[in-house]
C-alpha cells in the first residue's frame, strides 16, 4: 500500500529571504528557495518553494512581471506578514512541509 503524503503546516518562517539570482532566494540558513509569481483577479501572490539548489547549477527564463516586481528582501514581521524591501507588506497565506519540502504562499497586501 502507498504511504500518504505527510503534510506538515509550519508557523516558523524563515526571518529573511534575500534574493540571490533571478527566481531565487536565500533564508538565513543559507536555504535556497525558488518564487514563481501567481497573480489572479488584481491579487499578487508569490508561491516560494524551498529547494536544495547547487550554486550556478540553475538557469532560469526571466519572467518580466517576476523581475519588476520581486523585492530584492523581505524580513519577517509579527502577525504573518514579511516587509519588502519597497516598504510593501505580504501576508502568509500558508507555509508548508510537504514529503520534507517546504512550500509557503504571500499575498501582497492591499494597503501596500
Amino acid at each position: 500500500m502507498a504511504e500518504l503524503p505527510l503534510k506538515v503546516h509550519l508557523t516558523s518562517h524563515p526571518i529573511g529571504l534575500r534574493m540571490r539570482r533571478p527566481s531565487v532566494y536565500q533564508d538565513e540558513k543559507q536555504r535556497t528557495w525558488l518564487h514563481f509569481v501567481i497573480e489572479t483577479r488584481g491579487v499578487l501572490q508569490v508561491r516560494l518553494r524551498q529547494e536544495d539548489i547547487p550554486s550556478g547549477h540553475i538557469e532560469f527564463t526571466i519572467n518580466p512581471l517576476s523581475s519588476s516586481t520581486m523585492p530584492l528582501l523581505w524580513t519577517l514581521q509579527t502577525g504573518n506578514q514579511y516587509l519588502d524591501c519597497r516598504c510593501r507588506f505580504w501576508h502568509i497565506v500558508h507555509h508548508i512541509k510537504e514529503n520534507g519540502l517546504e512550500e509557503m504562499i504571500l499575498e501582497l497586501m492591499d494597503n501596500s
